[in-house]
Formats: structure tokens, C-alpha cells, sequence
């Protein structure tokens, strides 16, 4: 996974947000490569490759940094993007080796339709697990194909990809199938609440 995700990484020599400003300005996301006990390097890496592979693999991304001739698996651990100008601000990098187990939040996908008549709430977007570094899922998927009201779906019955485990609190709950509202309830519960307040 890692082999299409290179990237070159250049050390940086100046520091601060003047440094940062230039950086980016030049096209470049600075960012902060950290981990094993090492000391932290700070690097500038090209923002269109960087925000390319981003799109393509997701924050999870796991890349193969050229640091100065030198190569270095590492793991996207944050990414900061402007809020309004949408722009990569700067990001955290951690250095993994080979068989090294990491814990990520990796987004949950519910697919197909439930059963006709319910609603379907998905009240966790993501679901925290340890996988192994260089085989992270992109997602979970969860399928609500047919489920009826009252199917929940909790954390532990997620199909979690080979060699992955769950990192999340087992009864987490993932999905909730219930009936959806007709008219005639809306208007029982409308009325309910006009009686109380009288």
C-alpha cells in the first residue's frame, strides 16, 4: 500500500509562523515527524503530493518519506486544514516500522436499505481499532440490507478486517434500525405534547 504513497521530505531550517507562512506560500505543508523514541524532525513535504495521497487513502494514510536520500515509512497522525481557505496547515507524521501494530480511527460506511418503514441512525462515524501499520482499513462497512425496527448494531459485531481488533468499548453503539415516524404518530405526539403544556 505504502509503495504509491512517496513522498519527498525536506528538513526544515527555519522555525515559527513566518517559517510556516513561506512554506506554504511556496507550496509546502510543514509538518512534524515524531516516534520510536526519536527526536522529532521537522519537515517540509510538496502539499499537492501530500494532499493527493490524503484524497486518495484518507488521514490514515501510511507514506514512504524520502528524507534527504534517506527512506522512512510513516503514518499520517493529524492534519490540520484551514477552515475557511481549505488548505493544509500543517500535520503530524509517526514513524512506523514493518509489523508494528498502530490504534486509528478508521470511518464506519453503512451500506444498503433497511427494511421498509424504518429509519436508520448511524450514531458512530468511526470506530477506534489497533491495526497492523501497513495494512490499515480505509473503512468498516456495515450493512442494514433488509434489517428490521429494532436491529441495533453494536461495536462487537462489526467484521473487522483480517489481523484488525477492536480498540472501542464492545457495546458501543454503531447503528440503530427504528420505525420511521408516520403522520398519524407525528400528530399523537404533537398532541401529547399540546396536553402537557395546558
Amino acid at each position: 500500500m505504502s509503495e504509491e504513497n512517496n513522498l519527498v521530505a525536506v528538513v526544515r531550517t527555519e522555525f515559527g509562523k513566518g517559517a510556516a507562512r513561506r512554506a506554504r506560500r511556496d507550496g509546502l505543508v510543514p509538518t512534524v515527524l515524531y516516534g520510536h523514541g526519536e527526536d522529532p524532525k521537522h519537515l517540509n513535504v510538496v502539499a499537492r503530493d501530500f494532499a493527493s495521497i490524503l484524497r486518495a487513502h484518507g488521514t490514515n494514510a501510511v507514506l514512504t518519506l524520502d528524507i534527504d536520500g534517506t527512506e522512512q515509512v510513516a503514518l499520517t497522525k493529524s492534519v490540520v486544514v484551514h477552515p475557511i481557505r481549505n488548505y493544509i496547515e500543517h500535520a503530524d507524521l509517526l514513524v512506523i516500522k514493518k509489523g508494528e501494530k498502530v490504534t486509528i480511527d478508521v470511518p464506519v460506511v453503512v451500506t444498503g436499505d433497511a427494511a421498509a418503514g424504518t429509519m436508520v441512525a448511524q450514531d458512530a462515524a468511526t470506530i477506534s481499532l489497533e491495526a497492523d501499520a501497513l495494512h490499515i482499513p480505509e473503512q468498516i462497512e456495515v450493512s442494514v440490507e433488509g434489517l428490521e425496527a429494532g436491529t441495533q448494531i453494536l461495536a462487537s459485531q462489526l467484521e473487522l478486517p483480517k489481523g484488525s481488533t477492536l480498540q472501542a468499548d464492545a457495546d458501543v453503539l454503531i447503528v440503530n434500525v427504528t420505525a420511521a415516524a408516520t403522520e398519524a404518530s407525528e400528530e399523537a405526539a404533537a398532541a401529547a405534547a399540546a396536553t402537557e403544556e395546558a
